[in-house]
Protein backbone atom coordinates (compact mmCIF):
# COMPACT_ATOMS: atom_id res chain seq x y z
CA UNK A 1 0.00 0.00 0.00
CA UNK A 2 2.78 2.45 0.98
CA UNK A 3 4.70 1.53 -2.17
CA UNK A 4 1.61 2.26 -4.29
CA UNK A 5 1.08 5.66 -2.59
CA UNK A 6 4.75 6.52 -3.04
CA UNK A 7 4.49 5.60 -6.73
CA UNK A 8 1.43 7.85 -7.14
CA UNK A 9 3.20 10.75 -5.41
CA UNK A 10 6.26 10.26 -7.65
CA UNK A 11 4.07 10.20 -10.77
CA UNK A 12 2.22 13.37 -9.67
CA UNK A 13 5.52 15.08 -8.92
CA UNK A 14 6.91 14.12 -12.32
CA UNK A 15 3.77 15.41 -14.07
CA UNK A 16 3.95 18.67 -12.11
CA UNK A 17 7.59 19.18 -13.10
CA UNK A 18 6.79 18.55 -16.76
CA UNK A 19 3.86 20.98 -16.72
CA UNK A 20 5.90 23.56 -14.80
CA UNK A 21 8.84 23.14 -17.20
CA UNK A 22 6.54 23.56 -20.21
CA UNK A 23 4.90 26.64 -18.66
CA UNK A 24 8.33 28.14 -17.95
CA UNK A 25 9.43 27.45 -21.55
CA UNK A 26 6.40 29.35 -22.85
CA UNK A 27 7.24 32.25 -20.52
CA UNK A 28 10.78 32.40 -21.88
CA UNK A 29 9.53 32.17 -25.48
CA UNK A 30 7.18 35.10 -24.82
CA UNK A 31 10.16 37.19 -23.66
CA UNK A 32 12.21 36.41 -26.78
CA UNK A 33 9.38 36.80 -29.29
CA UNK A 34 7.93 39.82 -27.48
CA UNK A 35 11.40 41.35 -27.13
CA UNK A 36 12.10 41.04 -30.86
CA UNK A 37 8.66 42.47 -31.67
CA UNK A 38 9.23 45.53 -29.45
CA UNK A 39 12.78 45.89 -30.76
CA UNK A 40 11.42 46.12 -34.32
CA UNK A 41 8.84 48.71 -33.27
CA UNK A 42 11.31 50.92 -31.41
CA UNK A 43 13.80 50.82 -34.30
CA UNK A 44 11.38 51.63 -37.10
CA UNK A 45 8.83 54.13 -35.79
CA UNK A 46 11.35 56.90 -36.47
CA UNK A 47 10.66 57.01 -40.23
CA UNK A 48 7.35 58.94 -40.00
CA UNK A 49 8.54 60.96 -36.99
CA UNK A 50 11.72 62.42 -38.53
CA UNK A 51 10.10 64.77 -41.11
CA UNK A 52 7.71 66.11 -38.45
CA UNK A 53 10.29 66.63 -35.70
CA UNK A 54 12.65 68.16 -38.25
CA UNK A 55 10.05 70.81 -39.13
CA UNK A 56 9.11 71.48 -35.50
CA UNK A 57 12.68 71.84 -34.28
CA UNK A 58 13.93 73.49 -37.51
CA UNK A 59 16.74 70.96 -38.00
CA UNK A 60 19.02 70.66 -41.03
CA UNK A 61 19.64 67.35 -42.82
CA UNK A 62 23.12 67.31 -41.26
CA UNK A 63 21.61 67.56 -37.77
CA UNK A 64 19.30 64.65 -38.60
CA UNK A 65 22.36 62.73 -39.76
CA UNK A 66 24.11 63.50 -36.45
CA UNK A 67 20.99 62.39 -34.54
CA UNK A 68 20.95 59.07 -36.38
CA UNK A 69 24.71 58.69 -35.93
CA UNK A 70 24.24 59.09 -32.16
CA UNK A 71 21.74 56.24 -32.36
CA UNK A 72 24.40 54.04 -33.97
CA UNK A 73 26.93 55.20 -31.38
CA UNK A 74 24.57 54.14 -28.58
CA UNK A 75 24.22 50.72 -30.20
CA UNK A 76 28.01 50.49 -30.56
CA UNK A 77 28.46 51.34 -26.88
CA UNK A 78 26.00 48.59 -25.95
CA UNK A 79 28.08 46.09 -27.97
CA UNK A 80 31.07 46.84 -25.75
CA UNK A 81 29.51 46.00 -22.38
CA UNK A 82 26.37 43.84 -22.79
CA UNK A 83 28.19 40.51 -22.78
CA UNK A 84 30.13 41.45 -19.62
CA UNK A 85 26.95 42.81 -18.02
CA UNK A 86 25.14 39.55 -18.73
CA UNK A 87 27.97 37.54 -17.13
CA UNK A 88 27.95 39.78 -14.05
CA UNK A 89 24.23 40.23 -13.27
CA UNK A 90 22.64 37.47 -15.35
CA UNK A 91 20.61 37.50 -18.55
CA UNK A 92 17.32 38.08 -16.66
CA UNK A 93 18.40 41.45 -15.25
CA UNK A 94 20.21 42.41 -18.45
CA UNK A 95 16.91 42.07 -20.33
CA UNK A 96 14.95 43.92 -17.65
CA UNK A 97 17.45 46.82 -17.71
CA UNK A 98 17.11 47.01 -21.51
CA UNK A 99 13.29 47.15 -21.34
CA UNK A 100 13.34 49.74 -18.54
CA UNK A 101 15.83 51.99 -20.34
CA UNK A 102 13.69 51.93 -23.50
CA UNK A 103 10.56 52.90 -21.55
CA UNK A 104 12.51 55.67 -19.78
CA UNK A 105 13.76 56.92 -23.15
CA UNK A 106 10.13 57.20 -24.28
CA UNK A 107 9.36 59.44 -21.30
CA UNK A 108 12.46 61.59 -21.95
CA UNK A 109 11.64 61.94 -25.67
CA UNK A 110 8.15 63.13 -24.67
CA UNK A 111 9.68 65.69 -22.29
CA UNK A 112 12.43 66.85 -24.68
CA UNK A 113 12.34 70.56 -25.50
CA UNK A 114 15.24 71.02 -27.94
CA UNK A 115 17.75 69.23 -30.17
CA UNK A 116 20.19 68.54 -27.31
CA UNK A 117 17.62 66.87 -25.02
CA UNK A 118 16.14 64.94 -27.95
CA UNK A 119 19.60 63.67 -28.97
CA UNK A 120 20.34 62.53 -25.41
CA UNK A 121 16.97 60.73 -25.23
CA UNK A 122 17.54 58.95 -28.56
CA UNK A 123 21.05 58.00 -27.43
CA UNK A 124 19.59 56.30 -24.33
CA UNK A 125 16.96 54.56 -26.45
CA UNK A 126 19.57 53.04 -28.72
CA UNK A 127 21.74 51.93 -25.84
CA UNK A 128 18.64 50.08 -24.63
CA UNK A 129 18.05 48.70 -28.14
CA UNK A 130 21.64 47.48 -28.37
CA UNK A 131 21.53 45.79 -24.96
CA UNK A 132 18.19 44.22 -25.89
CA UNK A 133 19.35 42.85 -29.25
CA UNK A 134 22.52 41.29 -27.84
CA UNK A 135 20.70 40.13 -24.70
CA UNK A 136 17.97 38.45 -26.77
CA UNK A 137 20.64 36.70 -28.83
CA UNK A 138 22.27 35.29 -25.69
CA UNK A 139 18.87 34.41 -24.23
CA UNK A 140 17.70 32.63 -27.38
CA UNK A 141 20.93 30.62 -27.63
CA UNK A 142 20.36 29.26 -24.10
CA UNK A 143 16.62 28.61 -24.46
CA UNK A 144 16.40 27.09 -27.95
CA UNK A 145 18.47 23.95 -27.52
CA UNK A 146 16.19 22.00 -29.89
CA UNK A 147 15.19 23.13 -33.39
CA UNK A 148 17.53 26.07 -32.92
CA UNK A 149 17.50 27.23 -36.55
CA UNK A 150 13.72 27.15 -36.80
CA UNK A 151 13.24 29.01 -33.54
CA UNK A 152 15.85 31.63 -34.39
CA UNK A 153 14.18 32.29 -37.74
CA UNK A 154 10.81 32.53 -36.00
CA UNK A 155 12.27 35.04 -33.53
CA UNK A 156 13.52 37.27 -36.35
CA UNK A 157 10.14 36.89 -38.04
CA UNK A 158 8.64 38.82 -35.10
CA UNK A 159 11.24 41.56 -35.62
CA UNK A 160 10.31 41.69 -39.30
CA UNK A 161 6.60 41.66 -38.50
CA UNK A 162 6.82 44.64 -36.13
CA UNK A 163 9.17 46.46 -38.53
CA UNK A 164 6.54 46.02 -41.26
CA UNK A 165 3.70 47.55 -39.25
CA UNK A 166 5.78 50.10 -37.26
CA UNK A 167 5.80 52.98 -39.79
CA UNK A 168 2.06 52.73 -40.46
CA UNK A 169 1.24 52.41 -36.76
CA UNK A 170 3.51 55.37 -35.91
CA UNK A 171 1.93 57.59 -38.58
CA UNK A 172 -1.56 56.65 -37.36
CA UNK A 173 -0.81 57.27 -33.66
CA UNK A 174 0.74 60.65 -34.44
CA UNK A 175 -2.67 61.74 -35.73
CA UNK A 176 -4.63 60.65 -32.64
CA UNK A 177 -6.27 63.33 -30.50
CA UNK A 178 -6.28 63.20 -26.69
CA UNK A 179 -7.98 65.94 -24.64
CA UNK A 180 -8.48 67.90 -27.84
CA UNK A 181 -4.79 67.92 -28.80
CA UNK A 182 -2.91 65.83 -31.35
CA UNK A 183 -0.53 63.28 -29.81
CA UNK A 184 2.21 64.09 -32.34
CA UNK A 185 5.60 62.40 -32.60
CA UNK A 186 6.46 62.86 -28.90
CA UNK A 187 3.26 61.21 -27.69
CA UNK A 188 3.69 58.44 -30.26
CA UNK A 189 7.17 57.59 -28.95
CA UNK A 190 5.91 57.59 -25.36
CA UNK A 191 2.91 55.37 -26.19
CA UNK A 192 4.91 52.81 -28.18
CA UNK A 193 7.94 52.61 -25.88
CA UNK A 194 5.83 52.07 -22.75
CA UNK A 195 5.01 48.65 -24.24
CA UNK A 196 8.63 47.79 -23.40
CA UNK A 197 7.46 47.28 -19.83
CA UNK A 198 5.26 44.28 -20.74
CA UNK A 199 8.06 41.67 -21.22
CA UNK A 200 9.35 42.51 -17.73
CA UNK A 201 6.40 40.51 -16.27
CA UNK A 202 7.44 37.12 -17.74
CA UNK A 203 11.11 38.09 -17.14
CA UNK A 204 10.46 38.27 -13.39
CA UNK A 205 8.28 35.14 -13.35
CA UNK A 206 10.40 32.91 -15.59
CA UNK A 207 13.30 30.65 -14.61
CA UNK A 208 16.25 31.17 -16.95
CA UNK A 209 18.66 28.36 -17.87
CA UNK A 210 22.16 28.74 -16.51
CA UNK A 211 25.03 29.33 -18.89
CA UNK A 212 27.25 26.33 -19.55
CA UNK A 213 30.97 27.04 -19.78
CA UNK A 214 32.95 24.95 -22.20
CA UNK A 215 36.71 25.04 -22.69
CA UNK A 216 37.25 25.96 -26.31
CA UNK A 217 40.16 27.20 -28.40
CA UNK A 218 38.90 30.54 -29.65
CA UNK A 219 40.01 32.75 -32.51
CA UNK A 220 42.08 35.66 -31.17
CA UNK A 221 41.46 39.29 -32.12
CA UNK A 222 45.12 39.49 -33.18
CA UNK A 223 44.62 36.74 -35.76
CA UNK A 224 41.44 38.44 -37.02
CA UNK A 225 43.23 41.77 -37.44
CA UNK A 226 45.89 40.03 -39.56
CA UNK A 227 43.33 38.14 -41.65
CA UNK A 228 42.38 40.01 -44.88
CA UNK A 229 39.29 37.81 -45.22
CA UNK A 230 38.06 39.01 -41.82
CA UNK A 231 38.39 42.64 -42.96
CA UNK A 232 36.56 41.90 -46.20
CA UNK A 233 33.71 40.36 -44.19
CA UNK A 234 33.66 43.53 -42.06
CA UNK A 235 33.37 45.62 -45.24
CA UNK A 236 30.60 43.40 -46.63
CA UNK A 237 28.55 43.58 -43.43
CA UNK A 238 29.18 47.31 -42.90
CA UNK A 239 28.13 48.38 -46.41
CA UNK A 240 25.12 46.06 -46.33
CA UNK A 241 23.83 46.93 -42.88
CA UNK A 242 24.38 50.70 -43.22
CA UNK A 243 22.37 50.54 -46.45
CA UNK A 244 19.64 48.51 -44.69
CA UNK A 245 19.36 50.82 -41.67
CA UNK A 246 19.49 53.94 -43.84
CA UNK A 247 16.30 52.92 -45.63
CA UNK A 248 14.39 52.88 -42.34
CA UNK A 249 15.77 56.30 -41.48
CA UNK A 250 15.57 58.13 -44.82
CA UNK A 251 12.89 56.57 -47.09
CA UNK A 252 9.92 58.41 -45.57
CA UNK A 253 11.95 61.62 -45.57
CA UNK A 254 12.77 61.11 -49.25
CA UNK A 255 9.18 60.41 -50.35
CA UNK A 256 7.75 63.33 -48.34
CA UNK A 257 10.31 65.91 -49.46
CA UNK A 258 11.04 64.75 -53.04
CA UNK A 259 7.58 63.57 -54.16
CA UNK A 260 5.39 65.58 -51.75
CA UNK A 261 3.76 62.42 -50.39
CA UNK A 262 1.92 62.69 -47.09
CA UNK A 263 3.33 60.93 -44.02
CA UNK A 264 0.74 58.12 -44.16
CA UNK A 265 1.46 57.13 -47.78
CA UNK A 266 5.23 57.38 -47.29
CA UNK A 267 4.97 55.26 -44.14
CA UNK A 268 3.00 52.62 -46.02
CA UNK A 269 5.80 52.40 -48.58
CA UNK A 270 8.32 51.88 -45.76
CA UNK A 271 6.03 49.18 -44.38
CA UNK A 272 6.06 47.54 -47.83
CA UNK A 273 9.87 47.56 -47.71
CA UNK A 274 9.82 45.73 -44.39
CA UNK A 275 7.16 43.32 -45.69
CA UNK A 276 9.45 42.27 -48.55
CA UNK A 277 12.32 42.26 -46.05
CA UNK A 278 10.44 39.94 -43.66
CA UNK A 279 9.24 37.54 -46.36
CA UNK A 280 12.74 37.27 -47.85
CA UNK A 281 14.22 36.24 -44.51
CA UNK A 282 11.39 33.78 -43.97
CA UNK A 283 11.43 32.06 -47.38
CA UNK A 284 14.84 32.63 -49.01
CA UNK A 285 17.10 31.44 -46.19
CA UNK A 286 17.19 27.94 -47.68
CA UNK A 287 18.44 29.36 -51.00
CA UNK A 288 21.62 30.66 -49.34
CA UNK A 289 22.43 27.13 -48.14
CA UNK A 290 21.99 25.74 -51.65
CA UNK A 291 24.04 28.24 -53.69
CA UNK A 292 26.54 29.24 -50.99
CA UNK A 293 26.75 32.16 -48.56
CA UNK A 294 29.24 34.34 -50.46
CA UNK A 295 27.46 34.01 -53.81
CA UNK A 296 24.13 34.72 -52.09
CA UNK A 297 25.45 38.02 -50.69
CA UNK A 298 26.83 39.04 -54.12
CA UNK A 299 23.44 38.52 -55.77
CA UNK A 300 21.29 39.89 -52.92
CA UNK A 301 23.24 43.13 -52.38
CA UNK A 302 23.52 43.81 -56.13
CA UNK A 303 19.77 43.30 -56.51
CA UNK A 304 19.07 45.76 -53.69
CA UNK A 305 21.43 48.42 -55.06
CA UNK A 306 20.06 48.13 -58.61
CA UNK A 307 16.45 48.38 -57.36
CA UNK A 308 17.23 51.53 -55.35
CA UNK A 309 19.06 53.20 -58.25
CA UNK A 310 16.25 52.28 -60.66
CA UNK A 311 13.71 53.75 -58.23
CA UNK A 312 15.59 57.08 -58.18
CA UNK A 313 16.08 57.20 -61.97
CA UNK A 314 12.46 56.31 -62.84
CA UNK A 315 11.05 58.89 -60.43
CA UNK A 316 7.78 58.67 -58.54
CA UNK A 317 6.30 55.98 -60.80
CA UNK A 318 9.11 53.63 -59.78
CA UNK A 319 8.74 54.19 -56.03
CA UNK A 320 7.66 50.57 -55.45
CA UNK A 321 11.24 49.55 -56.31
CA UNK A 322 12.35 51.13 -53.02
CA UNK A 323 10.20 48.53 -51.24
CA UNK A 324 11.28 45.63 -53.49
CA UNK A 325 14.93 46.38 -52.66
CA UNK A 326 14.16 44.93 -49.21
CA UNK A 327 14.23 41.43 -50.73
CA UNK A 328 17.97 41.68 -51.33
CA UNK A 329 19.12 43.71 -48.36
CA UNK A 330 17.28 41.38 -45.92
CA UNK A 331 19.59 38.43 -46.61
CA UNK A 332 22.91 40.17 -45.95
CA UNK A 333 23.05 40.26 -42.13
CA UNK A 334 21.93 36.67 -41.37
CA UNK A 335 24.02 35.26 -44.24
CA UNK A 336 27.17 37.03 -43.01
CA UNK A 337 26.49 35.66 -39.51
CA UNK A 338 26.22 32.16 -40.99
CA UNK A 339 29.44 32.73 -42.96
CA UNK A 340 31.28 33.76 -39.78
CA UNK A 341 30.02 30.68 -37.95
CA UNK A 342 31.26 28.41 -40.75
CA UNK A 343 34.64 30.10 -41.25
CA UNK A 344 35.43 30.51 -37.53
CA UNK A 345 33.70 27.48 -35.93
CA UNK A 346 35.92 27.56 -32.81
CA UNK A 347 35.85 31.31 -32.37
CA UNK A 348 32.48 32.44 -33.68
CA UNK A 349 31.87 34.71 -30.67
CA UNK A 350 35.15 36.58 -31.15
CA UNK A 351 34.59 36.85 -34.90
CA UNK A 352 31.06 38.22 -34.48
CA UNK A 353 32.14 40.71 -31.78
CA UNK A 354 35.03 41.92 -33.97
CA UNK A 355 32.82 42.26 -37.06
CA UNK A 356 29.74 43.80 -35.40
CA UNK A 357 31.80 46.35 -33.43
CA UNK A 358 33.50 47.63 -36.58
CA UNK A 359 30.13 47.57 -38.36
CA UNK A 360 28.80 49.83 -35.59
CA UNK A 361 31.56 52.35 -36.25
CA UNK A 362 30.68 52.26 -39.97
CA UNK A 363 27.00 52.88 -39.09
CA UNK A 364 27.92 56.05 -37.18
CA UNK A 365 30.02 57.34 -40.10
CA UNK A 366 27.43 56.26 -42.70
CA UNK A 367 24.54 58.22 -41.19
CA UNK A 368 26.73 61.31 -40.85
CA UNK A 369 27.82 61.09 -44.50
CA UNK A 370 24.24 60.69 -45.81
CA UNK A 371 23.05 63.79 -43.95
CA UNK A 372 26.00 65.88 -45.11
CA UNK A 373 25.65 64.68 -48.73
CA UNK A 374 22.00 65.79 -48.81
CA UNK A 375 22.85 69.24 -47.40
CA UNK A 376 25.94 69.73 -49.59
CA UNK A 377 24.32 68.70 -52.89
CA UNK A 378 21.15 70.68 -52.08
CA UNK A 379 23.26 73.85 -51.73
CA UNK A 380 25.33 73.12 -54.84
CA UNK A 381 22.32 72.67 -57.15
CA UNK A 382 20.09 75.61 -56.34
CA UNK A 383 16.73 76.23 -58.00
CA UNK A 384 15.90 78.98 -60.48
CA UNK A 385 15.09 81.44 -57.69
CA UNK A 386 18.30 80.67 -55.82
CA UNK A 387 16.56 78.48 -53.23
CA UNK A 388 18.18 75.31 -51.97
CA UNK A 389 17.26 72.33 -54.20
CA UNK A 390 16.53 69.74 -51.54
CA UNK A 391 15.09 67.23 -54.02
CA UNK A 392 18.44 66.82 -55.81
CA UNK A 393 20.16 66.55 -52.43
CA UNK A 394 17.80 63.80 -51.33
CA UNK A 395 18.33 61.94 -54.60
CA UNK A 396 22.09 62.14 -54.05
CA UNK A 397 21.72 60.94 -50.45
CA UNK A 398 19.55 58.00 -51.45
CA UNK A 399 21.91 57.30 -54.36
CA UNK A 400 24.66 56.93 -51.77
CA UNK A 401 22.49 54.37 -49.93
CA UNK A 402 22.13 52.41 -53.20
CA UNK A 403 25.89 52.71 -53.81
CA UNK A 404 26.58 51.15 -50.39
CA UNK A 405 24.58 48.06 -51.41
CA UNK A 406 26.53 47.85 -54.66
CA UNK A 407 29.83 48.23 -52.77
CA UNK A 408 28.69 45.36 -50.55
CA UNK A 409 28.28 43.25 -53.69
CA UNK A 410 31.73 44.26 -55.02
CA UNK A 411 33.43 43.39 -51.70
CA UNK A 412 31.55 40.08 -51.67
CA UNK A 413 32.81 39.34 -55.18
CA UNK A 414 36.42 40.02 -54.08
CA UNK A 415 35.81 37.77 -51.05
CA UNK A 416 34.42 35.07 -53.36
CA UNK A 417 37.54 35.19 -55.59
CA UNK A 418 39.95 35.03 -52.62
CA UNK A 419 38.13 32.15 -50.93
CA UNK A 420 37.87 30.24 -54.20
CA UNK A 421 41.63 30.56 -54.80
CA UNK A 422 42.26 29.22 -51.29
CA UNK A 423 39.69 26.45 -51.85
CA UNK A 424 37.83 27.77 -48.77
CA UNK A 425 34.63 28.89 -50.48
CA UNK A 426 31.61 28.85 -48.19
Amino acid sequence: METQQHSLRTEKGSTYLKVHSKYNYYLLISIVFGGFFIFGLSENIKGPAIPVLQNQLQLSQSQIGILLALNSLGYLLACSFTSALSNKIGIRWTGIIAFLSMALAGVLIYLSVNYATLSASFFLLYIGNGVLEIGLGIMAARIFKKNTGTMMNLSHFFYGLSSTVAPTIAASIMGWHVFGEEIGWKGMYLFVLLFSLLPIIPSVAGKFPEETHEIEKTTSYRSLIRDPVAWLIVAVLSFGVVSELAVGSWLVQFLVKAYRWNIQDASRMLSMFFLFFMLARLFLGAVTDKIGFTLSIIIASAFSGICSLAAILTGEKGAILFAISGVGIALIYPTVMALLAKRYPKGTGSAITFTVTLMGIASVIGNLIIGFIIDLVSKMFKGVNGAVNEVVGLQAGYGFIAALALLCSVCSLILYIILKKKNELI
